[in-house]
């Protein structure tokens, strides 16, 4: 790709076509080195922009409802004149390194919407809920005008907390009967939360979801307060993606959290934070990839590595002999 067709797609990207934003995502997260040049040219003739989306996090375990969850929740709010974008990671396949990427297809009303975008990715090796170029995908939809960018990790466990490091708000999606307060008080994700929203909350579950809402609640007041947080936070509370109801007081909750922390100038702080973190593991994986194409590097990986499979070698002292050699 030349600069000027790099140019292009910017002036694109930042006119807010979803086509153009789909290619540049699609940039970005391509492995090839002449991709990745152009990929960086593209985020940096797009940073002059300076716009910022509200960033939410949504996280929770398998079959709890997020991506139902997320139609109902994107649909609320451009009801009420938002363009919202989500960024849904899908887990990929330990032996294949497929991906079903099938979130498109659940959220069906909300995909042929002209004011939503909505693109799947692969998590492939990333650990942590999202997928390596996430962070660098919702700056492209920033960068094209979107209002709210909504991220969606995977099924996740209490200590994959990585979207924290890239959202302003992080919401933890949990089903009814859930947990008692004894889990909820368990450190991880659970502390990362911002709110804890339990999904669910109609028919015949809806006195169950009451009874987990209430027990996340107290839990949530065991914890030791945050600074980020003003009183009432984190909080617990009701929702369903199926009635809609509880959604507008969620978003009431998350609206009232976003200004406080703009006015305390903790948003600020957070995202130079943020920055910084994504600084470091950019440069970590730089330094592994460097490695990875040094032939002499790798020959002598691959053969400490024989060694240590065979039991001649410890894994400890295997990769000192690496390191040593790398400090020469």
């Amino acid at each position: 790709m030349s600069g000027q067709d790099v140019e292009q797609l910017a002036k694109r990207v930042a006119a807010g076509e979803r086509r153009a934003l789909s290619r540049a995502i699609t940039l970005v997260e391509s492995g090839r080195a002449d991709h990745r040049a152009d990929a960086v040219a593209l985020l940096d003739a797009l940073k002059p922009a300076g716009k910022q989306a509200l960033r939410i996090g949504l996280s929770g375990t398998p079959g709890v409802g997020k991506s139902t969850f997320i139609e109902a929740f994107g649909m609320f709010l451009i009801e009420r004149g938002l363009r919202v974008a989500v960024l849904a990671v899908d887990p990929s396949s330990a032996r294949s390194g497929g991906s079903i990427l099938g979130d498109k297809t659940r959220m069906e009303e909300l995909s042929r919407h002209p004011d939503a975008f909505i693109r799947p990715s692969p998590a492939q090796t990333q650990l942590g809920g999202v997928a390596r170029r996430t962070r660098e995908a919702v700056s492209l939809c920033e960068a094209a005008g979107f209002d709210v960018v909504l991220i969606e990790t995977v099924g996740v466990g209490q200590s994959e907390t990585m979207v924290a490091e890239m959202s302003d708000l992080f919401l933890l999606l949990l089903a009814p009967a859930g947990g008692d307060e004894l889990q909820g008080v368990k450190r991880g994700i659970m502390e990362m939360a911002d709110m804890i929203l339990v999904n669910k909350a109609d028919g015949d579950l809806k006195a169950t979801a009451t009874r987990t809402c209430s027990d996340y609640a107290g839990a949530l007041r065991l914890l030791r307060k945050r600074p980020q947080d003003p009183e009432g936070y984190p909080c617990a509370m009701t929702v369903s993606a199926v009635t809609r109801d509880g959604l507008a007081k969620a978003w009431d909750a998350m609206e009232r959290l976003a200004e406080w922390r703009r006015t305390s100038g903790y948003w600020d702080r957070a995202r130079a934070e943020q920055a910084r973190h994504w600084f470091m593991e950019d440069l970590r994986a730089g330094l592994l990839a460097r490695l990875d194409r040094d032939p002499d590097i790798r020959e002598r990986i691959e053969k400490l590595g024989t060694e240590v499979a065979q039991g001649e070698k410890s894994p400890t002292v295997a990769a000192d002999e690496v390191l040593s050699a790398l400090g020469k």
